[in-house]
């Protein structure tokens, strides 16, 4: 019977430790940046959802013609992109959150500049 419980207690302990180091999976997420316009600032979102993340670009800008690759954990099935050009204008557009993503910003991609 003792052993019984000392198994019991060792197998807790690994499905408690197994389920702490489990994480999201990280996701790289490629953006192309084919504008005109700077790209200042990167947010994400879940796709139903206005409440963007932190900053991913750390205040380091997306210049015209550069790209950047992020990598982001992230759980949900689809995630929102959320970009603000050099002019504070705002650009989204939502993705598969699965193999690597990758969005393509050039100067017909839709901007909502506040107007």
């Amino acid at each position: 019977m003792k052993n019984i419980r000392i198994l019991f207690v060792v197998l807790v302990a690994f499905i408690c430790t197994a389920s702490s180091l489990a994480s999201a999976p990280t996701l790289t997420i490629t953006v192309n940046n084919n504008s005109s316009r700077e790209i200042r600032h990167f947010y994400l979102s879940p796709a139903n959802n206005d409440s963007w993340g932190p900053d991913q670009l750390n205040n380091s800008p997306i210049g015209s013609g550069n790209s950047r690759q992020l990598n982001v954990s992230w759980e949900q099935s689809t995630v929102k992109l959320v970009a603000e050009d050099q002019d504070g204008c705002f650009l989204q557009t939502t993705v598969q959150a699965s193999g690597s993503p990758e969005w393509t910003i050039d100067n017909n991609t839709s901007r909502n500049c506040g107007n």
